[in-house]
């Protein structure tokens, strides 16, 4: 009986350190990093099962084993639920981690800079060209669709210039309705808040001032005098002469130069010829420009002329004008 018990003690003993072993041969596994020596961008399809993940990873070289990996699972079936997306493996990364991640579902995130200043078509091209971005052969079509119910019948003026953050394989046309959306709530609370008694009969008006202000400086603090002057301007049912809305008005027939005949040539962004504002923004205001239109700086000036180094030389009369534009222009 007691050379029996020994038997018994000594089997138990070795199966508890097999079992030992075994264990912590898998846990090494799992605890293992990835076989990276980089970031790496990892898809997961729709269908994909976790099973058939661990294989591949193993099969591409990600991970030397995967038996841990698969009897966690079968120990914890959660691990087993992972989402479909675009994934950032690191180098540091375990095998556990990576399920972690995969259930999580926290894709990595994307990005796309919209500048201000540029125009529809711009913006349309950049989201077009986007590596990450889905664009549906009826990109288009959509667009034109939404513009149709946009003040002035153009999205031109109506996407908040920003940096957009986005996964893998989102719809193009799902950040135009962001972008549009953003811009439609500024506007609005901009409107609301606006500096009182100033020329514009609508929200958009603003918004078309905006896009001008954009256009006629990149010099963030002179936003709100350039709109000052603007301001003055109409108020006294003076043209606004701006050159931006000449270039825009000329589309694809400008070609880097505004000469006298383009000054007198009507279209309707014209302000040289025009009373008032354009029909529609001419570019995409930030929303520095768009707090500048609804906030100028209260001033008496009328004028101003590019110094030729971004900035601006103002003035109240058209005597300080010309002699500004003597001094920043025709020398030069």
């Amino acid at each position: 009986m007691a050379k029996l018990f020994k038997i018994l003690l000594t089997l138990l003993f070795l199966l508890i350190a097999t079992l030992g072993a075994l264990f912590y041969y898998f846990n090494g596994q799992v605890k293992q990093p990835l076989n990276l020596d980089s970031d790496t961008f990892f898809r997961v399809d729709s269908g994909q099962s976790a099973k058939g993940i661990l294989n591949r990873l193993k099969s591409v070289g990600i991970l030397d084993e995967n038996l841990g990996l698969k009897i966690n699972i079968k120990i914890n079936p959660e691990l087993g639920n992972i989402k479909v997306g675009t994934y950032l493996l690191t180098p540091t990364m375990t095998g556990l981690d990576l399920l972690d991640l995969l259930v999580s579902g926290k894709e990595v995130q994307f990005s796309v800079s919209l500048v201000e200043g540029l125009r529809l078509r711009d913006w349309l091209a950049t989201l077009k060209s986007h590596p990450n971005l889905k664009v549906d052969s009826d990109f288009h079509e959509k667009v034109n669709m939404l513009a149709k119910d946009m003040s002035g019948g153009s999205l031109q003026g109506w996407l908040l210039p920003d940096t957009y953050h986005f996964v893998d394989q989102t719809n193009a046309y799902d950040l135009v309705l962001r972008a549009k959306n953003s811009m439609q709530n500024y506007l609005s609370d901009a409107w609301d808040n606006r500096a009182f008694d100033l020329p514009y009969e609508s929200a958009y008006e603003g918004l078309i001032m905006a896009s001008i202000i954009e256009k006629e400086t990149g010099v963030a603090e002179e936003r709100p005098r350039i709109a000052g002057v603007f301001v003055n301007r109409l108020n006294l049912n003076m043209r606004l002469q701006t050159d931006p809305t000449v270039i825009y008005g000329m589309g694809d027939e400008f070609d880097g130069n505004i000469r006298r005949k383009d000054l007198r040539t009507p279209t309707p962004y014209n302000t040289y010829v025009i009373k008032g504002l354009p029909p529609t923004p001419i570019a995409m205001p930030s929303k520095l420009a768009i707090d500048a239109a609804f906030h100028p700086i209260t001033t008496q000036e009328l004028y101003f002329v590019s110094k030729g180094d971004g900035s601006h030389q103002f003035s109240e009369t058209l005597e300080q004008h010309n002699a500004a534009v003597r001094t920043y222009q025709l020398k030069k």
